[in-house]
């Protein structure tokens, strides 16, 4: 897909937890396609220790109000600093980048999309693009505590969603993996996005009842075109750059001990 280098303006930053904002842009233009799965390079005004723009996944396509949204995590400088966007504010961002999520074939009533903490951004507009093709999409979502859970209206407005925290304060205590609708229903294809221990879990359990799983690997990334080779991964296939080959992968490509 072609890329493109814009100038956004903020339509709205929302604080949605002390760590977590989302923070909604808009053109004067059309906003280019963009596929569940892919992710954009923003660049960071402001912070005088940050020289590199900060890859963030695309949480969702508003068409009607030609608006992208991105979750963001405040962990560092930069993050921060876009954590402190005004309305009005012009924000440089790259996009769409990287590959995005295989959509099926036929619609289906078994997809499981699995998010654990701002790893449930992606899933957001993966779960909209499905339900939009007549699939029912099901959410698994895993937080440490009750708070941590983000965006749960949007995802009830698509699909069943199911959760889990470590705190027990929400859903079932525990991991995804550990949720018990895994025992209930055997879905066809899984999808999933958060850190990596839960993906290698998420992969294990999907691998073990010969389900198709597709994960989104969150690898250190800089140029986002695969020009700078930090984020490779070992594959089945060689070293491949996952801003560029990525950052979705089905499993069966991943040298993960799975």
């Amino acid at each position: 897909m072609k890329k493109y280098i814009l100038d956004l303006t903020v339509t709205e930053n929302l604080k949605l937890h002390a760590n977590y904002v989302l923070l909604k842009l808009t053109s004067s233009s059309a906003l280019p396609d963009m596929l569940p799965g892919q992710f954009a390079e923003i660049r960071v005004d402001g912070s005088p220790t940050t020289f590199l723009r900060r890859p963030i996944s695309i949480n969702y396509v508003d068409r009607e109000k030609n608006e992208v949204w991105f979750l963001i995590q405040l962990v560092g400088d930069g993050t921060r600093c876009l954590g402190n966007a005004q309305k009005g504010d012009t924000i440089n961002v790259v996009l769409p980048l990287g590959n995005g999520f295989t959509m099926p074939e036929q619609p289906s009533e078994k997809l499981l999309l699995v998010g654990g903490g701002v790893g449930t951004a992606p899933m957001l507009y993966l779960g909209e693009q499905l339900k939009k093709s007549g699939s029912k999409p099901t959410f698994l979502l895993g937080a440490r505590s009750a708070q941590d859970l983000l965006q749960l209206e949007q995802f009830k407005a698509l699909g069943d969603v199911y959760a889990t925290t470590e705190d027990g304060s929400h859903g079932e205590q525990g991991y995804v993996t550990q949720h018990s609708i895994l025992n209930k229903v055997k879905f066809e294809q899984i999808y999933t996005c958060g850190p990596k221990p839960m993906m290698v879990a998420v992969a294990k359990y999907a691998k073990a009842n010969n389900i198709n799983c597709e994960v989104s690997l969150e690898n250190k990334m800089a140029c986002g075109v695969g020009a700078c080779l930090c984020c490779v991964e070992n594959t089945a296939e060689g070293h491949l750059c996952v801003c560029k080959e990525g950052p979705v992968f089905n499993i069966n490509k991943l040298l993960w001990q799975i």
